[in-house]
């Protein structure tokens, strides 16, 4: 006896199946751009500092960068407490960060006096926050 056997069902429902799966993604896809989920993405920003004890004072030097001139005000944090850079001066204190009133150059040095202890390390972040209202971390070292 020969049997008909129909293997043509299998076929087309892959094809529904792939055309379905299809279909999601690129609703998924256009609602995102549509509902703007891609829009709030920052970008990185690049500016290089280096850090450095002298007795109990911090010392940081900028070293530069494409973003340099972005760059309003240093948030610096000394084992948990915050110092800012002052919008006059090339001293980092208390002081709630203000932009600078002189924009930020290679090779400025700012100093925060006593935060530091020469016979021990502490744990040093500096914080740079850009005219774009973006705060990003430019440094975290052990010193």
């Amino acid at each position: 006896m020969n049997f008909k056997q129909n293997e043509e069902a299998v076929s087309p429902v892959i094809g529904v199946i792939l055309m379905v799966a299809i279909t999601v993604i690129l609703a998924a896809v256009i609602a995102a751009f549509v509902f703007g989920m891609g829009s709030n993405i920052q970008t990185q920003k690049t500016v290089g500092v280096n850090l450095q004890k002298d007795g109990t004072a911090l010392k940081v030097t900028i070293a530069g960068g494409p973003d340099l001139p972005a760059l309003q005000y240093l948030k610096v944090t000394v084992n948990g407490k915050s110092y800012y850079t002052e919008a006059t001066s090339f001293t980092i204190s208390t002081t709630v960060g203000v932009e600078r009133t002189s924009p930020f150059k290679v090779g400025d040095v700012f100093t925060c006096p006593g935060v530091m202890e020469a016979d021990s390390y502490k744990r040093v972040i500096v914080v740079g926050h850009f005219s774009d209202g973006q705060d990003q971390m430019l440094a975290d070292k052990q010193l």
